[in-house]
């Protein structure tokens, strides 16, 4: 392998210089950078067994070794000081060692930067409840919960914990008190952490992720006594969000939590990157759900909850809800995207296109933002 391709911050240092995403390492393959959602080679260079090799040897401790050595995959965070954090994932496959790296920048960008609607202020002011931000891989959750936290430390008082695995975004206090806690570092698991956290006072609770039936129940129990519970779920949409909370219970347990999740949720928000028009980059067409008494009552009986995407249709006016299509609608009008895009996401896109020629559909969903529509009432 030739010396300017074996130390690996050369590779993450293009990363950032291209604006990429992820970098993909993998023995008997090139290496490979995902940029805008696309992915090409870094360069032409086929790596070795041996070369994988010695790229995880420089970067993992002795602890994460061991780790990988015994589970066959493990996840941990690099740095590189004045560049960033790289969450690595290693793992094996067919023909030896993986290596996936997701770039995460130093700094946290607003609500502005990310293009996320305005309703989210609203939401994550809320004193307390369940506020989920949901999404495939790589559709920016992790990003949309950094805005979240790093806009309550800029402008509220407020005890933030956090627990993570691994720690991403390295958050900085301003005028709130934040302690990121790393799963298998700072407590031995997700559900420990969250049975002892009433005791260390918090306002905020932000969970990386709910991955069991476990953690969903203390995550709803401290929604119900008076905390702010985010976190995220590998979801396209709100629908499927409620549907995966109540499968994680066991039978005995489902009505127990669908009554729960009722009573405490917050609202949805499920993004999906979708690249822009004209200039580099993506930007995030948004499903928001906000809990509303009608949301509450349907969540409690599972045949209402297949009509949620007509409630937040109906929604967007008085309470800055909006489904996919009424997030593409306003990101094609900006001209943030192409009409094609936004065809190739649409859940109607006959109905989209009609109305994309300025000719209302049947439905009556308004593209207008919510303020517009006030004021034409």
């Amino acid at each position: 392998m030739p010396e300017e391709l074996r130390n690996i911050d050369r590779f993450l240092k293009l990363l950032v210089k291209k604006n990429g995403s992820d970098l993909y390492i993998k023995s008997g393959s090139t290496p490979r950078i995902r940029i805008n959602g696309q992915i090409e080679d870094l360069s032409r260079e086929i790596l070795s067994p041996q070369a994988v090799d010695e790229i995880l040897g420089y970067i993992i401790s002795d602890q994460d070794q061991s780790t990988f050595e015994r589970e066959k995959e493990v996840e941990f965070i690099y740095e590189i000081r004045g560049l960033g954090r790289f969450r690595i994932n290693v793992y094996q496959q067919m023909m030896g060692l993986a290596i996936a790296i997701r770039y995460i920048r130093i700094d946290i960008p607003s609500f502005e930067d990310l293009n996320l609607p305005p309703v989210l202020y609203s939401l994550i002011t809320k004193p307390h409840g369940l506020l989920l931000v949901t999404g495939s891989t790589g559709s920016g959750k992790s990003t949309t919960l950094a805005a979240m936290i790093e806009t309550l430390n800029r402008t509220s008082s407020l005890n933030i914990i956090t627990i993570e695995d691994p720690i991403e975004f390295a958050f900085k206090e301003k005028r709130c008190t934040i302690q990121q806690r790393e799963v298998g570092r700072d407590t031995p698991s997700w559900p420990k952490a969250l049975k002892r956290i009433m005791r260390q006072a918090p306002d905020v609770i932000m969970l990386g992720e709910i991955r069991d039936s476990e953690t969903i129940l203390l995550a709803l129990t401290a929604a119900n006594t008076g905390h702010l519970v985010l976190s995220t779920l590998n979801t396209m949409d709100a629908r499927q969000s409620i549907n995966r909370i109540i499968s994680l219970a066991s039978p005995a347990m489902s009505d127990e939590i669908r009554h729960l999740l009722a009573a405490t949720l917050v609202g949805t928000v499920s993004v999906r990157l979708l690249p822009c028009s004209e200039k580099s980059g993506r930007v995030p067409a948004v499903e928001v759900l906000v809990a509303t008494e009608t949301v509450r009552k349907m969540i409690t009986d599972p045949e209402q909850v297949g009509h949620l995407r007509q409630i937040i249709s109906e929604g967007y006016g008085q309470y800055g809800m909006q489904t996919f299509d009424q997030s593409l609608g306003n990101l094609h009008r900006s001209g943030l995207i192409t009409l094609e895009e936004a065809l190739k996401h649409a859940s109607s896109p006959t109905d989209f296109r009609i109305r994309a020629r300025g000719i209302d559909g049947q439905s009556g969903m308004s593209w207008a933002a919510p303020e517009e529509e006030e004021e034409t009432e």
